[in-house]
Parts: structure tokens; C-alpha cells; sequence
């Protein structure tokens, strides 16, 4: 779950993080009256889920009235990198003396946090990555041992961040880490952090994606009305379905994130695209699998679905009755190719065998189905 700038915002305030005050509207005259409450001067923002918005002309600064409504009246309904600006938000502006980059995501193949600080902040990480790599300090921090004051001193000094602002950065930074781990985030990332003309740090912006599986413990109703999903996830969303739309022709179901993710590479290795990622959790029985054929079925780009199922818990005679019991629920237009394999597979085959035929084919492999459903693909 992608936020906001404000939205993140709000969610680092909760941990203590200093940020600019401000206020989120979505029309020209609410955009004055919070120009007025948080005075001038103050930065007219449009809040999207896309980067480049300076550049794209949805950041402005105002001083007066007359030119909030201006840059407001201009701003909204801007569309940067295809995203129609709705809102915005209206923040006092900063007087800034130096520009930083700090962020905490996973660091997934060292199955440890990951901590990047760089004093070349206000630019994109990744550019800087690029021409100059040794600008960004990491740090691997251990879940079970948790981020240190002094560890984080010496990723300051290492950062070559001005000494002088030193304690407060290193308070900042462990407020954020604090942020990024009760929260539940996957990625929290402020740039540029800021040192302010008065010489303290402070967020002047902010990154941060949630962890959907981590909702149940936390109330993000207000973060879920600002998400934006295609007609496909809308769909998969209110059937309770882990889903991302891509641009291919396979369809694809799968159990379990790490084999929906395998069943993507796969096809791309069989010579062709996915339309989708479909997650359907542990459960395979028929309501679970006809709600996620239906989404997959609604999708025009679709030229043929494969099913890739592993029974672990659920079994495979289960999944087959599921499948079965879906395709009776569901009128199909794509041909569908299975892979069963796992706990009690060949029962479960056994049951598919009398429903086969060339609409509905089984494959021992996963790279045979693959095939076969990339070839039905560019056949129809």
C-alpha cells in the first residue's frame, strides 16, 4: 500500500518525526484557506502516486493568496506520468540549508533491514546509485538487535553528513527506523531530509508503502481510499484477491506469492507475458478459484489462463474440486492449462482427467504448462 506525501506525513508525525505543517484539500478555495491557516510563505503540492512531480509543474511556491489559487487552479487536475492530480497538499515552506536522502527498507537476500543515508539528498537515489555509489552509506541491521544510537552515529559520520547536526540526525533517523518497523512498512524514505537555516533536520518529504498483510493491526481505511487500482484490481480487490495488473496475455493463478512470482518468470521463459499476478493464498476451493477466474476471465488481454497449483496444506484432490467446481460457476472464453503438483497431486489429477479436453488442458511441469499456455496465447 502506497501513500501519499501527506498521507506519510501524517504516519511519520505519529512517531515523533518533525514535519512541515500543513494541510491536504482538493479544491482551489480549500487550498487559500489552508494557505492562510499554516501562512506564507507555503508550497503548493499535487499529491499522486508518481515521482517527478517538480518537474512535471505540480510543486509550486506561493507567497500571497493570489498566487496559491494560481498554482492550485493550474495543479489540479494535472496529470503527471498518467496519474490526474486530485489533491493537494498545502504545506509551510522551509528555509533549507542542506539537502539529504535517508531510508529503511528489506534487505531480502541478507534477510536483514536495509538503512541507505546520503548527504546528496533531493535527487533520485537511484541516479545517484549510478554516478556516484559511494554517496550512499548502508547499513545492515538484524531485526532481533534493532538500530543502536551509536551504530546509527557511525552511519552519520560514514554519510560525511554535517557534523554539527549530528545528535539530531541520529534522533531523526531512529525515530524513523521506529517508523518503518512498528508501522509496518516495506519502504520509508524521506528526501530530501533537510537541515534547516535554524540548523535542525527535518522531513520535507516523505516515501512510505505499507505492508498490506499487516493491515489487521493497524487502522488504514484512510490510506485504502487513496489507493489506485485499474478496473481488473478494483475487482480482485473486493473479492479479497492478492492481484497486480500487468500488460501481457497470460493469466495466471497461483498459490502462494513466491510460486505466483516463479509462474511469471516461467512464462516470461516460455516466450511469453503475464496479464496478471494472482495470489489465491492457501485457499483453492471453488468460491476462492471462480472469484479469481472471474477477474482474470473480465480482462479483454487475456488469450489464455494458466493455473499453477502446489499442494501443501490443501490438498490436491481439494484443488481439483475447486478448479472443477469454479468452471462450473464461471463461463470461461480463454483455454485454461493446469499444473497440479504437491500433497496428493495425482488424485487430484485423476479428478481433472474426465473435464480435459482442448480448452482444458493438464501438464505435468511447470514449464510445459507454461509453454502450452503461452502457445495458446499466441494462437488465439
Amino acid at each position: 500500500m502506497d501513500l501519499l506525501e501527506y498521507q506519510g506525513k501524517q504516519f511519520f508525525a505519529t512517531f515523533g518525526i518533525p514535519v512541515s505543517d500543513g494541510r491536504a484539500v482538493t479544491t482551489v478555495e480549500d487550498a487559500v484557506a489552508a494557505a492562510n491557516a499554516v501562512g506564507y510563505p507555503v508550497v503548493v503540492k499535487a499529491q499522486v502516486h508518481a515521482g517527478g512531480r517538480g518537474k512535471a509543474g505540480g510543486v509550486k511556491l506561493a507567497t500571497n493568496e493570489a498566487e496559491v489559487r494560481e498554482h492550485a487552479g493550474n495543479i489540479l487536475g494535472l496529470d503527471i506520468k498518467g496519474h490526474i492530480t486530485r489533491i493537494l497538499w498545502i504545506e509551510n515552506a522551509s528555509d533549507i540549508a542542506e539537502e539529504y536522502y535517508a531510508s529503511f527498507t528489506l534487505d531480502r537476500s541478507a534477510k536483514k533491514h536495509l538503512g541507505m543515508l546520503s548527504k546528496e539528498g533531493g535527487v533520485e537515489i537511484e541516479q545517484v546509485a549510478v554516478d556516484n555509489p559511494d554517496a550512499i552509506a548502508k547499513i545492515w541491521i538484524d531485526p532481533v538487535d534493532g538500530l543502536s544510537a551509536d551504530v546509527c552515529r557511525a552511519w552519520v559520520k560514514a554519510a560525511n553528513l554535517n557534523a554539527d547536526v549530528t545528535e539530531d540526525a541520529v534522533e531523526l533517523l531512529c525515530k524513523l527506523y521506529t517508523a518503518y518497523v512498528e508501522g509496518d512498512a516495506d519502504l520509508a524514505e524521506i528526501n530530501p531530509l533537510i537541515v534547516k537555516t535554524n540548523g535542525r533536520v527535518h522531513a520535507l518529504d516523505a516515501k512510505v508503502t505499507l505492508d498490506d498483510n499487516a493491515e489487521f493491526r493497524h487502522e488504514w481505511d484512510e490510506y485504502a481510499t487513496t489507493q489506485v487500482r485499474d478496473a481488473r484490481e478494483e475487482a480482485a480487490h473486493a473479492k479479497g484477491l492478492q492481484y497486480v495488473g500487468l500488460e501481457g496475455s497470460v493469466g495466471i493463478i497461483a498459490n502462494g506469492a513466491g510460486l505466483a512470482m516463479s509462474t511469471l518468470d516461467v512464462v516470461n521463459q516460455a516466450g511469453g507475458e503475464a496479464a496478471n499476478f494472482l495470489d489465491i493464498g492457501g485457499g483453492a476451493n471453488a468460491e476462492v478459484m471462480a472469484g479469481a477466474l472471474q477477474v482474470i476471465n473480465d480482462d479483454p488481454s487475456v488469450k489464455s489462463i494458466f493455473i499453477n497449483i502446489f499442494g501443501g496444506i490443501t490438498r490436491g484432490e481439494e484443488v481439483a474440486k475447486g478448479i472443477i467446481g469454479a468452471l462450473e460457476m464461471v463461463d470461461i472464453t480463454a483455454p485454461i492449462v493446469i499444473r497440479l503438483d504437491g500433497t496428493n497431486a495425482e488424485e487430484g489429477r485423476a479428478l481433472l482427467a474426465p473435464h480435459l479436453s482442448e480448452r482444458l488442458q493438464s501438464k505435468p511441469t511447470m514449464l510445459e504448462a507454461a509453454a502450452t499456455a503461452v502457445a495458446l496465447a499466441k494462437k488465439n
